[in-house]
C-alpha cells in the first residue's frame, strides 16, 4: 500500500510539537506506519526534521499571502497575520527549538523572505507614522515570533485558550509597537483665584 507522504508529516508534526524528544518508532507509530516504512521516505530524524521545516515554510508563506499584508491599515493586518498563521503556530514553536535550521549556510532561504515580508510590514507601518520608529522591523519581526511560539506552547498545555491566540499575541505586540502620539497638555483649571476666596466652613456643632 502507498504511504501518504503528507500524512505521515502530518502525524510527525502534532507528535513533535507536544513532544520534542519523540523517537523516530514513535513518529512510525503515530503515522500508523513501520519504522523500516518511515525510514524508506525519512533517513534519520535530521531529514525528517528539514521535511517538516519546508512544511513549516510552505504553511507560513500561505498564510503570509492570506493575511494581505499590504492592506489597510499595518496594525490590522498584523491581527490578520497571526490569525492566519494560527494554524501553523504549533509547528513553527517545535522548529523554533530546532537551532541547527537557522545556523551556518545550510539555513533554508525560505525563513529569509519570510522574514523580509513581516519586517517590511512592520516598515510600513513606522512609515505610516502607526509604529514606533525606535523599535527596528527586524526586532519587531523576532518578537512576534517568540509570541507565536510561546502563545502555541501555552494553548498546547492548556494554560490558555486557543479561542484567546490572535488577541493576546497581536495585542501584546501591538501593545509596544505602536506610536502614541503626544497628547495636549492638560487644561489650566479654571478661576484657580477664586479657590483662595470661598468662605471657610467652620465646625457650628455645639460643645457639649
Amino acid at each position: 500500500m502507498a504511504v501518504d507522504r503528507a500524512h505521515v508529516l502530518r502525524s510527525a508534526a502534532a507528535l513533535l510539537t507536544r513532544k520534542s524528544t519523540a523517537t523516530m518508532d514513535e513518529v512510525a507509530k503515530a503515522a500508523g506506519i513501520s519504522r523500516a516504512t518511515l525510514h524508506r521516505h525519512f533517513a534519520g530524524r535530521d531529514a525528517l526534521v528539514r521535511a517538516l521545516e519546508a512544511l513549516g515554510i510552505e504553511e507560513c508563506e500561505a498564510a503570509l499571502d492570506a493575511a494581505r499584508l499590504d492592506e489597510g491599515p499595518a496594525r490590522d493586518a498584523v491581527h490578520r497575520l497571526v490569525r492566519e498563521i494560527e494554524p501553523a503556530a504549533s509547528l513553527l514553536a517545535f522548529l523554533y527549538t530546532e537551532n541547527q535550521l537557522f545556523e551556518g549556510e545550510g539555513q533554508n532561504p525560505g525563513w529569509t523572505r519570510i522574514d523580509e515580508r513581516i519586517a517590511a510590514l512592520f516598515r510600513r507601518g513606522q512609515a505610516a507614522g502607526e509604529f514606533r520608529i525606535d523599535l527596528t522591523p527586524a526586532w519587531l519581526t523576532e518578537a512576534l515570533y517568540g509570541l507565536l511560539a510561546s502563545g502555541a506552547w501555552a494553548v498546547m498545555e492548556g494554560r490558555v485558550a486557543a479561542k484567546d491566540f490572535t488577541y493576546m499575541i497581536a495585542e501584546l505586540l501591538l501593545g509596544g509597537a505602536l506610536r502614541h502620539h503626544a497628547e495636549p497638555p492638560p487644561a489650566q483649571p479654571r478661576h484657580t483665584a477664586a479657590r483662595h476666596t470661598e468662605p471657610h466652613h467652620t465646625d457650628t456643632r455645639e460643645e457639649s
